[in-house]
């Protein structure tokens, strides 16, 4: 980026002043230069007479974020002349925080990008710290996610949620609910793949009393029980086919018969639907409608795997500890957090916590030992190495750097002077790893 010298106009630091929400101005050259008094009360006090970096106040990083392998929202900005809107981890007076950034470039009469203007909105369908209930996360490929569900949240916009078996879906269907305008009314979550053919219109729509043979009594379907809040239809691929029109018209029409009933009822409910098979393919195979497949993908979201969230894993497992071990759980020994780190984990965050209740009922004193992970992600090395054990020099910086990440206390730019390699050249290794971990070395 070229450098900003000139000092802003008064009617810069007007507007500036007039914004509700925490607001900063900054330069071309990533320096801030002026901050409004909301921006004080959220994010504390800052004295600009030392001159200071955004990244730097908000961040912590010694180089501009897409050094770091990060999105920047201000080289976006000035790349298109547009407004972008990012989901970031701000360092706050309590902690970091997922902040939404609102980077509005301000020009002069020729066009030309002389300053930004930064909203920053604190948003709270995720967190970075442990919390009892809800999606816990810090990784770019999280944040990325976190900032899909900020932007539809507020919609009542039909999403589709893809991702593997145990990423987490329903959390992240939770967490557009309750982030959602409907959030004090009912979420209804329906397993579609433990619903026979038989049973699918009677829970989904209910039915009357002497609809079919058993039928006792009335009884409500679950599109009712979601009135006026969210259905999430979970395994949405595993519907049969025959049901499949059923489901499309009652979107299609907003309206549902109870079965045995020829009173038609109206719906009202925000539908958020998720699975982890291909729809495209079925619907080239015919066993998805592809009507239905374009009436639910209006806003698809990846939830990602736990490889490609790695930094995550510590984090996690901390979380997963606190949340299962009581009040007074075990620590987690480092190279217990070493070897969880370096597992792939087929079955995502969903293994990680069987992993970790396991290791639980298997540890009696005050610390989880690696000893009491399953053997799958064990990393004891005591056996003698056969060559199926033998890794390549890629896979061996790889676990280093795992192991490394995991125990390391200190600050990045010391422990890249430890590694012998600059700051940048970390950064872009420790992101990799949670990005493309097959792929680190160069």
């Amino acid at each position: 980026m070229a450098t900003t010298t000139r000092l802003p106009a008064p009617e810069i630091l007007t507007e500036l002043n007039s914004q509700d929400d925490p607001a900063v101005l900054i330069g071309l050259d990533y320096r801030l230069l002026a901050v409004n008094s909301a921006y004080d009360r959220v994010f504390g006090a800052l004295d600009l007479r030392i001159p200071k970096h955004c990244y730097e106040v908000s961040h912590e990083y010694q180089a501009p974020c897409y050094e770091v392998g990060q999105d920047c929202p201000l080289k976006d900005s000035l790349a298109s002349g547009q407004k972008q809107r990012r989901v970031h981890l701000h360092v706050t007076p309590n902690g970091e925080q997922h902040v939404e950034e609102e980077t509005i470039p301000l020009k002069d009469q020729k066009g030309q990008i002389l300053y930004f203007l930064q909203l920053l909105r604190p948003i709270h369908v995720a967190s970075s710290v442990f919390v009892s209930d809800g999606m816990v996360g810090r990784s770019c490929a999280f944040n990325r996610m976190v900032e899909l569900i900020h932007r539809v949240a507020s919609r009542d916009t039909t999403v589709l949620l893809l991702g593997e078996t145990g990423t987490g879906k329903e959390l992240a269907a939770k967490a557009i609910h309750r982030a959602s305008p409907r959030h004090a009314e009912p979420f209804v979550p329906v397993d579609c793949s433990g619903l026979t053919e038989s049973l699918f219109e009677s829970e989904l729509f209910g039915h009357e009393k002497g609809a079919f043979t058993g039928a006792s009594s009335a009884k409500r379907g679950l599109v009712e029980a979601a009135r006026g809040g969210t259905l999430f239809l979970d395994e949405i691929g595993d519907i049969p086919l025959p049901l499949q029109v059923k489901l499309l018209r009652l979107l299609e029409t907003d309206a549902y018969r109870r079965v045995g009933s020829v009173e038609t009822r109206a719906a009202d409910f925000r539908l958020i639907c998720a699975t982890h098979q291909d729809l495209p393919a079925l619907c080239r195979e015919g066993a998805f409608r592809k009507d239905l497949y374009y009436r639910i993908k209006i806003f698809s979201i990846k939830v990602p795997p736990l490889t490609e969230r790695r930094i995550d894993i510590p984090l996690l497992a901390e979380v997963m500890l606190r949340r299962l071990g009581g009040e007074s759980p075990p620590r987690l020994d480092p190279r217990t957090v070493a070897c969880l780190s370096g597992y792939d984990y087929p079955g995502n965050v969903r293994e990680l916590k069987h992993i970790i209740e396991r290791a639980l009922l298997l540890t009696d004193g005050d610390t989880i030992l690696h000893t009491a992970l399953g053997d799958e992600c064990c990393c004891d090395g005591d056996e003698s190495v056969s060559p199926q054990d033998i890794v390549s020099l890629k896979e061996a910086e790889k676990r280093y750097l795992r192991s490394v990440q995991a125990r390391y206390k200190g600050d990045n730019k010391t422990l890249a002077k430890f590694l012998g390699i600059s700051e940048r050249t970390l950064y872009r290794k420790l992101e990799a790893l949670s990005r493309a971990p097959d792929e680190i070395s160069r």
